[in-house]
């Protein structure tokens, strides 16, 4: 004989979650608002990572500045750009990729495939809130380098914030690639650290010498930052074809950075090893 069954059970409080517009927001604050805890919960890794950051700055400034003093003053504008894109490249990337990776180690991955929101939806809020945080550790690097340097740009947020957003696109889409590769292969961190390196490649990309390499993930966006927050020239002053490949590059990558992440999962699930680590 089977046991009764209760209407207000869990079932019921999982069937009565709303999956709608205004779930989905309520989900994303919670989201937000977590991520904001961790970092005033655990200050010493906050700080730490934001002084990695600079510390890494300042080895390149002051270091290049002792070596080859000229040449850093040349293009020091060029430099504080490039490294504010890779700095916020990089959260926005890892966050994803090591979120996963923690998920998989902790034995919660499953559970998120359990959420009514489905685990597509939850991983593009979780990606949406790494992403705002890189703009939150972007804004403090960069007053913190022009600070040290005395090099101010032009902060035009109707045009850096747009280009920003589109700039990192192709990074989140790299995160949500490694981030499938680690649901089904586990233990990639070694591959994690290689892209740190490869973005630097591709944000100093010469795409004036050569064109094609516009079309390449972070090439185009780290041009066209440079040309706005160097160069004080507005989002409605550049040219309609520059704009026009930044956001084919960066909807492009991140759109097929999502389906790899999709077949990546769906793989591991057939293999399964979704919940082994």
């Amino acid at each position: 004989m089977s046991a009764p069954t209760d209407d207000t059970g869990v079932g019921s409080d999982a069937a009565a979650v709303d999956t709608g517009v205004r779930g989905y927001g309520q989900f994303f604050r919670a989201a937000f608002r977590k991520k904001l805890l961790l970092l005033v919960r655990y200050p010493v890794n906050t700080i730490s990572q934001f002084g990695t950051f600079l510390l890494v700055f300042f080895v390149v400034f002051y270091g290049g500045r002792a070596v080859a003093p000229a040449a850093i003053s040349e293009s020091i504008e060029g430099i504080i750009v490039g490294y504010l894109l890779w700095s916020m490249s990089i959260t926005a990337y890892s966050g994803l990729s090591w979120g996963v990776t923690r998920e998989a180690q902790w034995g919660t991955l499953e559970q998120l495939f359990m959420s009514p929101f489905g685990f597509g939806p939850v991983m593009v809020v979780k990606t949406v809130v790494n992403v705002l945080e890189s703009f939150l550790w972007g804004a403090a690097t960069l007053l913190v380098m022009m600070t040290v340097t005395g090099r101010w740009l032009t902060l035009d947020p109707l045009t850096v914030l747009p280009l920003g957003v589109l700039a990192l696109a192709p990074a989140v889409g790299v995160g949500f690639v490694f981030g499938g590769l680690a649901i089904r292969f586990k233990r990639i961190e070694n591959a994690f650290q290689l892209v740190q390196f490869v973005f630097i490649g591709l944000i100093a990309a010469p795409v004036a010498q050569y064109p094609l390499l516009k079309w390449l993930p972070l090439a185009q966006g780290s041009n066209l930052l440079r040309t706005a927050m160097q160069d004080g020239v507005a989002l409605w002053n550049l040219p309609p074809a520059e704009i026009a490949i930044l956001v084919v590059t960066g909807v492009g990558y991140l759109v097929a950075g999502y389906a790899a992440f999709h077949y990546c999962q769906r793989w591991a699930r057939r293999e399964g090893v979704m919940g082994h680590y």
